[in-house]
């Protein structure tokens, strides 16, 4: 499995069914606090023992493996709960020991969930759509819902997806499958090839959008998607939504203003922009005299990234992905104006 492809779980176990193998699913549904894998991390195993993502460092993972062999023979679904020493955490990098919890369910099979219902999990997926994978782990009753739906579990629903936070609400775990995030980078210059790389291990699907030819080839951005058309329509191309990000690199007003435009006319979490605080302050001036307001251009980051000294290109796309980070995982925080550089 490609690092593109690290976080199909769900249609790596449907995978294997429609080929005729059994297969489980494994979901990390309680942790410690330094746990390496996400409550809602999972881990796909079919009957030939074949693996796919991961519920922890590497300590529990044969046991986890084992177990999910066992319940797609035996159709029982099961909640694992694993001590781990404090020896045990040293050796996958944590702090301190703990515990996990692994709910752990054959596909298909018995008491779990049905290749129909996992398949429309996969189908909501590919389109995009927010869902919460909800599963009583008393009754092993299970719905595939949207906020809104599920009567007393309501509240739970919306918040878990907007927290993009898996967790339990009272006996129902509720697994969050928000859509991939993504990246929009404008300006295919050196800054974003290093960017490029760093975004998609981040678990990003990235795109660069330049109507320059030579900068946006393939020769310089192997297997990216690519758009050579103006900016915004590139990002209008792409499709701009709450889990998108857009980074504008080529500081030149011509290319870097409709993308902008664009980005504040949409409801992405991160719009960053490079340029010196001079830069800056004049890209704010031709901003008001396009009538935005005080609040659309504090959606800006800029200068744009962690202020972590960068220099060269790759610490320069370092601290972009950091800043995209913050954002996404703090959303209170607000772009500062701050003495940098990157011209």
């Amino acid at each position: 499995m490609s690092e593109t492809e690290f976080d199909q779980i769900p249609e790596a176990a449907l995978n294997w069914v429609r080929k005729g193998k059994k297969a489980a699913l494994a979901t990390v549904v309680e942790t410690w606090g330094s746990a390496p894998r996400p409550a809602g991390s999972q881990l796909a195993i079919s009957a030939d023992a074949e693996i796919a993502g991961s519920v922890s460092g590497g300590c529990v993972e044969g046991a986890v493996v084992a177990e999910a062999l066992e319940a797609i023979e035996d159709g029982r679904p099961r909640i694992l709960e694993f001590g781990v020493s404090d020896e045990e955490a040293f050796a996958v990098g944590l702090a301190c020991g703990g515990t996990i919890r692994v709910m752990v369910e054959p596909v298909a099979v018995g008491q779990g969930p049905s290749e129909a219902l996992l398949a429309d999990l996969v189908a909501a997926r590919a389109s995009r759509r927010q869902v919460v994978y909800a599963v009583n782990t008393v009754s092993w009753e299970r719905y595939l819902v949207s906020a809104g739906s599920l009567g007393d579990l309501h509240d739970a629903v919306e918040a878990a997806l907007v927290s993009d936070r898996s967790g339990f609400s009272g006996d129902w775990f509720l697994g969050v499958h928000n859509p991939p995030l993504r990246l929009a980078i404008v300006g295919a210059v050196h800054i974003a090839q290093a960017l490029v790389p760093m975004a998609r291990i981040a678990g990003y699907d990235v795109a660069v959008i330049d109507p320059r030819e030579a900068f946006a080839s393939d020769a310089r951005f192997p297997g990216t998607t690519l758009f050579t058309d103006w900016p915004d329509a590139g990002l209008d191309a792409f499709g701009l939504d709450a889990r998108t990000a857009v980074v504008t690199l080529t500081h030149d007003p011509k290319l870097d203003d409709p993308a902008i435009r664009a980005a504040l006319r949409s409801e992405v979490f991160y719009l960053g922009c490079l340029g010196s605080t001079r830069t800056h302050a004049k890209r704010v001036v031709r901003l008001q005299e396009d009538g935005y307001g005080e609040d659309a251009i504090a959606r800006i980051h800029a200068p744009i990234g962690a202020d972590i000294g960068a220099k060269s290109p790759a610490e320069i796309a370092i601290s972009i992905l950091a800043e995209i980070t913050e954002r996404l995982r703090r959303p209170e925080t607000r772009p500062q104006v701050r003495q940098k550089a990157f011209a």
